[in-house]
């Protein structure tokens, strides 16, 4: 290649130290001697799927990703962040190892560096099978339901297939149910759907299963997890010898332990029988044959049958390689040499591992690194030889470890050295457990310590670890050659370090203590989430004494508490000469502290208060564990973490025998497409002739006046063509909304929120669409904005609603009397943040035009249809029947492409009829969370009153949701949290007012639940708070105010036969063990002092239908039977994830006599049903499954005299062969609308219902809290659901479960934080955390009401819905509160040995922070910060 016509200027980037004052030199002078001497080539080589593939001068803009996604044949692996966070762009890579060994590893295509792939052997989704010969491990996902949406499994399947893969060594099997879920194989992937548990349960069937190799023993095994090493390797021992001794019990494998007794081998094949059953009595989906997969009927997996390395690759040669083009140049040498000299050549390259965190600059941040070079292929840096003898091991005073080996291999070898040193590798051991929990298991596969340590992030996990140990770094430069510096030196400031521009980390040494030294060193971290998460707080402790206990040596390190990592200079000094043991030596260092952290109210990154309880807590609980491990504790409590153990679980399945088709736990018909990546969705569809791609141009200020855009940057970018702002459209075209028009698709003179769409670009690719509209230059002048609900409250900021519930003395007037005559009279206020949908998949349409007619067929991935193609149709100015708007499957929606997907499909829309050509956008995540709104911020102020028993007689309640800067659904969102605010209790007198405030953040909008969820928690607080007032035992008190058949909702609606809750509270607390398990909490409580448990069981009951959106309540459906007997399906349902198109499918057969697998259900279109209502208010089955019927209804009857003719056997296609001959129409249009509701607000004398029916259920959930901390785990929930006569068991057991686990994030997790200029922080996987494999309950058990209390199986045949089924999408969500209210009991344990008498407020999601601030202990009180005057929070929580 030509290297001197495309190099970039460098900018060279001096050390701390004064440089000599050289020249710098010109970008051909320092580069293009290397080129023409070292880089002779720019082309890549590698496998895909074991065939060769050669990429000349890629793209150097191009991650993996881009280059997997670009070709054709694989669309599997998915975009779902671009971050790293959520696992959906999971591939393999096949690399040698030393000693000719194979290791697969999973990598995140988002970050990988394309030029990494180079000799190399990717494996994608594609290359393990396909659906008519699926892998086993796809098979077995899809067939025990572990796909809903699908967008996700991909990636999932890939991290299992390398864990697989990497288990099976040397004709041995290395597998156990705790590296499937202990060890952090999956904690790079995220699932919206499912709750984890069915992908967990398919993956452990590789564990009772023998693989066709031999089970290999424990300790021969080369992968030591730091989890699994036994406190006693960290123990100062009496006798060495015992150190890491082998145990002889059994391992508790599923399949059976090597070392259980029996009669039989584990060599045996699959089908062996006995071992199988016993083994998986637990197990989710293959504990029960009834109508599910067992593991008998699953392809046994042969690890010799999977794809071999290319032969061609054992031989292949490294060279060195450089390609780019004018701004862009990649160099990947194969020596450090090399590198050395391309660093002192070009100071300011960047030097690039994994790229976990220079990809995320370049994507997010906008940053420009113009000279890249790719180290991980240098093997001087990777390279380790680790001791083998005794006499090796003794001698070992430091460990030095490469500087580019991966951290996964770094915390394998932590481990191996752990296990033979003992305790003078504590410092590993600290360091391995901080590395288990970094980043997701595909990052640590990439990543590096000298990447780690050159960020300089001020929350590093591995650097306070690395800093108490006393480690140093070698650097080594052209110049000055390899030298050693202290890691206390190496950092100087936010993000700097005294790293030389021309500098490279190649080494890291960890000192080792002297044999017999009394030394310990310890990590702790602690985030928002467990797994995967970046640290609030990260600290290193270490400690060295002398024989008689006094300090000798202190390090204290921590990150979170400055703009580097530090020590606590003060406390270190005030340890030094104490006796370790003394109760005065930790005061004393906890006032220290205090002194060395004193951090103020507004300090950057926010929770002052609770970072700084944390240093306490922290240093604390290294006190005590180090004093056990020294062998000098007291008898008493340990002070140790919480950790989990292996998941397990129950559904109790039941098929229905009175049917055929319905009522069987079919998998869901495109589960084997989601494994083996043949799903096809938006962004997947194949590249159309001439095709544009979209990036839009968003607003960066809160509220502001535009006062000029200037896009003339942006169309000098290569590859672009042109924009759209608010001059593309007619003015009065430019608005669109859900119920009222409001909202601008481009802005107008102002913005009214950050990230309100200004405009978008236009270009011939993504990326240059993307860079391009980075370049688009906004002039604002800002104008105060709204941000919270009580700055709208103060400032009457109001969107015009009114809308209010009266029900008994309400209706007359005031409620002053009846308060007046109540015993008890409890008042406050309750607030519920937000909730982002994080679907996987971004919104995405693509637009293609029809010139000859006007007309425009688009693809959105949108759950309404009809909404899109009103304000598409409205954009371009034709008439509804030339728009047609089409999806086959959503990458997850939740409600968050209800509306919001309407105006990506009006841009790609508008943008296609100005070129003529197809235009494409796929928003990436930051785009898609600023702009897409989340479920309602809520606040309420109530007052309830009570009689002495605690029986509610009356409420008043204000209820306000944030709707942001439009009012998209508020409304109708507020009007089903104002109907939800009895949950499953009778409020004779009710006054309730719902008010919709409007502010300056993104437009908040539909999301599982609909406003139901955050009403009744409103319920369940105020609950707790009469019961906690009065002194009742909660359970109790909802028992005395649960409704009774008669009873009227505060909406008048009749409480009918329909009401179950009684009956599955008394079941679920019988077969949940409830009343002995809440004295073994108390017990539990009264004997732990750092840890409590709470429990608790609520209930729910959610209203189905469309509320008062009246003329939504209805669907339409086009069967079609073939001459052959084939059946074509339409209609006007969406496939989400949610199994709607499964059920639809079974519906129709049930009808028509026929299987499952002769109808296909095509995707969803309004040219073939026209005018569909949204798939949402989990009424997409009562709806669209009625309308099917009504068309099965019609065409049964056509068929009835064939049918007679035939015989009730024939098969559809003798009859519909003979009614085509008599010219009989074979196709029908179904239709069917909800009929008796209609409620109108106002009505107080004879209003219609409200709701069709209501969906209940009920869970029990106990957890256990660190009150050290507030951290937290689900020990066991336990649901049981009213799900009436279930259409397919297994999709609704998924949806219960999925929607639990989302409701589990929404009151305990998922935090939004806004900065105080107004825009949303918490905008990707990195800041804003859902819930993973690891959060989800220990013991989940899930089951379906089936029977009264008598036995009597119950009939819900007067509820007229379709195969008397029930809506299922949202109703269980709610019941994830239920770890919120267990972990509110738990604090309220920790309060009263605290003895705190004030009343407990405690307002959702309950994060660590706010649950270890409510514990309110001495450590809490020592660390308050009062803010200053004019002094406000880092971060805006606009619920407040």
């Amino acid at each position: 290649m030509a290297a001197a016509g495309i190099l970039p200027t460098p900018n060279i980037a001096g050390p701390l130290s004064v440089p000599e004052p050289v020249p710098a030199p010109s970008a051909a002078e320092a580069l293009t001697p290397l080129i023409r001497s070292t880089y002779t080539t720019s082309e890549l080589c590698f496998f895909v799927n074991g065939r060769r593939v050669t990429v000349p001068n890629p793209d150097p803009d191009w991650v993996l990703l881009d280059w997997i996604r670009a070709q054709d044949n694989l669309k599997g692996t998915k975009l779902g962040c671009g971050e790293g966070g959520c696992g959906a762009c999971t591939v393999v890579l096949q690399t040698i190892e030393k000693g000719r060994k194979l290791r697969h590893v999973a990598v995140n295509a988002c970050l990988f560096p394309l030029v990494g792939v180079d000799g190399k052997s990717l494996i994608t989704i594609e290359g393990l099978g396909t659906v008519t010969r699926p892998h086993p491990l796809q098979e077995r996902v899809a067939k025990m339901h572990g796909s809903q949406c699908g967008f996700c499994t991909p990636g999932i399947v890939m991290s299992l297939y390398a864990l697989i893969r990497n288990s099976y060594r040397d004709g041995k099997f290395h597998l156990s149910t705790s590296d499937v879920e202990l060890q952090g194989h999956l904690d790079g992937n995220l699932c919206r759907c499912t709750g984890y548990k069915p992908i967990l349960e398919a993956a452990k069937t590789f564990v009772v299963e023998d693989l066709k190799g031999d089970l290999v023993e424990e300790n021969n095994s080369p992968l030591i997890s730091i989890d699994d090493i036994s406190d006693s390797s960290l123990r100062l021992p009496s006798d060495r010898s015992e150190c890491g001794a082998p145990t002889n019990g059994s391992c508790g494998r599923p399949g059976g332990c090597c070392r259980d007794p029996s009669t039989s081998s584990y060599g045996s094949s699959i089908g062996r029988g006995s071992s199988q059953e016993s083994g998986i009595t637990r197990a989710t989906s293959v504990d029960s044959g009834r109508g599910t997969a067992s593991p008998n009927s699953f392809k046994p997996y042969d690890p010799t049958a999977e794809i071999i390395f290319p032969p061609a690759l054992w031989k292949y040669e490294q060279k060195p390689i450089c390609y780019g083009d004018g701004r862009k140049i990649w160099f990947r040498p194969t020596t450090l040499e090399q590198l050395v000299e391309l660093k002192d050549a070009w100071p300011s390259a960047k030097i690039v591992g994994g790229a976990s965190e220079t990809q995320i600059e370049v994507r997010f941040k906008k940053s420009e690194y113009r000279v890249c070079i790719y180290a991980s292929d240098i093997s001087e840096l990777n390279s380790f030889n680790e001791p083998d003898t005794d006499s090796e091991l003794g001698d070992l005073s430091e460990v030095s470890i490469p500087g580019n080996m991966s951290l996964t291999r770094v915390e394998d070898l932590c481990a191996t050295l752990l296990s033979k040193l003992g305790p003078r590798a504590s410092a590993l051991g600290a360091l391995g457990k901080q590395l288990r929990y970094f980043a997701g298991r595909q990052i640590r596969n990439v990543a590096s310590l000298a990447g780690n340590l050159a960020t300089a992030s001020p929350i590093s996990d591995a650097a306070p670890a690395l800093l108490a140990a006393d480690s140093a770094i070698t650097i080594r430069t052209k110049r000055e050659g390899s030298y050693d510096l202290p890691l206390s030196t190496f950092f100087v400031k936010y993000r700097t370090t005294q790293l030389p521009a021309s500098g490279v980390i190649t080494h890291i040494k960890i000192p080792l203590p002297p044999p017999k030294t009394l030394e310990v060193t310890k990590a702790y971290k602690q985030a928002k989430r467990k797994d995967d998460d970046i640290a609030i707080v990260t600290v290193g402790f270490r400690v060295r004494l002398d024989q008689e206990g006094f300090v000798q040596q202190a390090t204290f390190a921590f990150g979170g508490m400055a703009p580097t990592t530090t020590v606590a200079t003060t406390t270190q000094r005030a340890v030094l000469g104490r006796r370790w043991t003394d109760r005065s030596t930790c005061d004393d260092a906890v006032g220290a502290l205090l002194k060395d952290f004193d951090l103020p109210f507004g300090v950057p990154g926010g929770m002052a208060q609770y970072r700084k309880t944390l240093t306490l807590s922290l240093f604390f609980r290294f006190w005590n564990e180090s004093i056990a491990d020294f062998g000098l504790a007291q008898a008493g409590e340990v002070i140790q973490e919480i950790y989990r153990g292996v998941s397990t679980g129950t559904r109790d399945h039941f098929v229905d025998s009175g049917t055929k088709v319905v009522g069987k736990e079919i998998p869901h018909l495109s589960a084997l497409k989601h494994c083996t990546g043949e799903a096809e969705y938006v962004d997947d569809m194949p590249q159309q002739k001439n095709e544009l791609h979209c990036a839009p141009v968003l607003s960066t200020e809160a509220h502001a006046k535009l006062l000029a855009v200037d896009w003339s940057a942006a169309l000098e970018m290569p590859g672009v063509l042109g924009y759209l702002d608010k001059d593309s459209v007619p003015r009065e075209s430019n608005n669109w909304g859900p119920i009222r028009v409001d909202e601008p698709l481009f802005a107008t003179d102002e913005v009214h929120s950050h990230g309100q769409t200004i405009g978008i670009v236009y270009a011939e690719t993504a990326i240059q669409a993307q860079a391009a509209a980075a370049k688009v230059n906004v002039v604002y002048e800002t104008l105060p904005a709204i941000l919270t609900i009580d700055q709208a409250i103060n400032t009457g900021s109001y969107f015009d609603h009114g809308k209010q519930l009266k029900k008994g003395a309400a209706i007359e007037g005031s409620l002053n009397d009846t308060f007046a005559r109540c015993e008890h009279i409890f008042e406050g206020t309750t607030k519920l943040g937000g909730q982002e949908h994080f679907y996987l998949e971004t919104n995405a349409a693509l637009a293609i035009p029809h010139t000859e007619d006007g007309s425009v067929e688009v693809y959105a991935s949108t759950q309404n249809l009809m909404e899109n193609q009103i304000f598409v149709a409205q954009a371009l100015g034709v008439p509804m029947s030339h728009v047609n708007m089409r999806v086959r499957r959503l990458g997850g929606a939740y409600g968050g492409k209800e509306s919001r997907s309407t105006p990506i499909a009006c841009l790609v829309a508008i943008a296609a009829k100005k070129e003529r050509r197809p235009v494409r956008m796929m928003l990436n995540r930051d785009e898609d969370i600023a702009t897409s709104g989340q479920r309602h911020p809520f606040q309420c102020r109530w007052k309830i009153g009570t009689d002495a028993n605690g029986v509610i007689q009356c409420l008043d309640a204000d209820v306000y949701n944030n709707a942001g800067y439009s009012y998209d659904m508020s409304g109708a969102v507020m009007d089903r949290a104002c109907t939800h605010l009895d949950n499953c209790y009778n409020i004779p007198h009710a006054w309730i007012r719902g008010w919709v405030c409007r502010t300056n953040t993104v437009s908040n909008t539909a999301f599982r639940g609909f406003g139901g969820p955050q009403a009744m928690y409103f319920t369940e607080s105020f609950m707790s708070v009469i019961a906690e007032g009065l002194k009742v035992d909660i359970d109790e008190l909802r028992i005395r105010n649960l409704y009774k058949q008669g009873d009227l909702t505060p909406f008048l609606q009749p409480i009918d036969i329909d009401f179950h809750i009684p009956t599955m509270l008394e079941q679920l607390s019988a077969s949940a063990d409830y009343g002995n398990r809440k004295n073994s909490v108390r017990s539990f409580n009264s004997n732990n002092r750092y840890r409590k448990r709470g429990i608790c069981m609520i209930p729910t009951k959610f209203g189905l239908s469309f509320a008062t959106a009246l003329h939504l309540n209805q669907a339409g459906a086009y069967v079609r039977i073939y001459e052959d007997g084939s059946i074509l399906l339409h209609h006007g349902g969406t496939e989400m994830g949610q199994g709607l198109y499964t059920k639809m499918c079974q519906v129709a057969a049930e009808e028509l006599g026929v299987s499952v697998d002769q109808i296909f259900n095509k995707d969803s279109q309004t040219d073939q049903v026209a005018n569909p209502s949204p798939t949402a208010a989990s009424s997409g089955s009562d709806l669209n499954g009625m309308a099917v019927k009504n068309a099965c209804d019609q065409l049964n009857e056509r068929l009835a005299p064939y049918r007679k003719q035939f015989g009730p056997d024939a098969p559809m296609s003798v009859i519909a062969h003979a009614a085509y001959r008599d010219r009989v129409n074979l196709a029908a249009n179904g239709f069917w609308k909800m009929p008796k509701i209609g409620y109108r607000w106002g009505n107080y004398k004879d209003p219609l219902p409200m709701y069709y029916y209501f969906t209940q259920g009920v869970a029990i959930t106990e957890v256990e809290l660190d009150l050290l901390t507030g951290d937290h785990t689900v020990l066991r929930t336990d649901i049981m659901m009213d799900v009436g006569r279930s259409i397919n068991p297994s999709i609704d057991y998924g949806q219960i479960e999925g929607a639990f686990v989302q409701g589990q994030g929404l009151f305990t997790m998922e935090e939004s934080l806004w900065t105080r200029e107004g825009e949303l922080f918490t905008k990707g996987p990195g800041t804003y955390k859902i819930p993973s494999f690891s959060d989800i309950p220990q013991i989940f058990n899930v089951s379906m009401l089936r029977h009264d209390s008598s036995g009597n199986a119950i009939s819900w045949k007067h509820l007229r819905s379709i195969q008397s089924s029930k809506g299922i999408g949202e109703p269980p969500l709610f019941l994830g509160s239920t770890v919120f209210f267990a972990l509110r009991e738990a604090v309220k344990a920790a309060r009263e040995m605290n003895r705190i008498e004030e009343p407990l407020s405690l307002n959702a999601p309950a994060t660590p922070e706010k649950l270890r601030l409510a514990i309110g202990d001495e450590f809490v009180k020592r660390a308050a910060v009062v803010p200053t005057e004019g002094e406000t929070n880092f971060f805006v929580r606009i619920e407040e």
